[in-house]
């Protein structure tokens, strides 16, 4: 499984982006994905999952602004960013489990700043 992240820029206080992560390969829709950022100085933290069912969890930082969904057609993971704030501001990774096996895209950068 390949990942291809896209969609970072900069944005204002307040304001969207949406995270694309494209996938190679036949298993997408068994796959167990999510979204992770790494804020400068910091651990790489988790932002949002979904199952391959759909089931969503995130970050309680995040809950209520980020929305995490699937394309299982397109093989496109996504994460829509709304309320954006300056300590979102990140590199954003997605990622894909299935079984024992892990994946990661490459980073995106998201910079939240007026």
């Amino acid at each position: 499984v390949q990942l291809q992240a896209s969609g970072g820029g900069l944005v204002q206080p307040g304001g969207s982006l949406r995270l694309s992560c494209a996938a190679s390969g036949s298993i997408f829709s068994d796959l167990s994905l999510g979204w992770y950022r790494r804020a400068p100085g910091n651990q790489r933290d988790l932002v949002a999952t979904i199952t391959s069912r759909g089931i969503s969890k995130y970050a309680d930082s995040v809950k209520g602004r980020f929305s995490v969904s699937r394309d299982n057609v397109e093989k496109i993971l996504y994460l829509q960013m709304n309320s954006l704030k300056p300590e979102d501001t990140a590199v954003y990774y997605c990622n894909a489990l299935y079984g024992r096996n892990e994946f990661w895209g490459q980073g995106t950068l998201v910079t939240v700043s007026s």
